[in-house]
């Protein structure tokens, strides 16, 4: 399960222009999903298991 971040794009953006698409990305900046909305960044993240509460260890066991 690697870690995965949730990045608005387009990069670089200024202050008040408007965010395009979210991606997942994996550490190595690599684009794993692009998605409209964060919600459903956060939804597909979740469902290919890519969790981030250490405090629930079936987050992070292997199964």
């Amino acid at each position: 399960m690697a870690q995965v971040y949730i990045e608005p794009r387009p990069k670089g953006r200024r202050d008040g222009e408007a965010i395009e698409v979210f991606v997942v990305e994996d550490h190595k900046d690599h684009v794993r999903a692009t998605f409209r909305t964060q919600h459903e960044a956060i939804v597909w993240a979740t469902k290919e298991r890519h969790l981030n509460d250490k405090a629930m260890p079936g987050h992070w066991r292997a199964v």
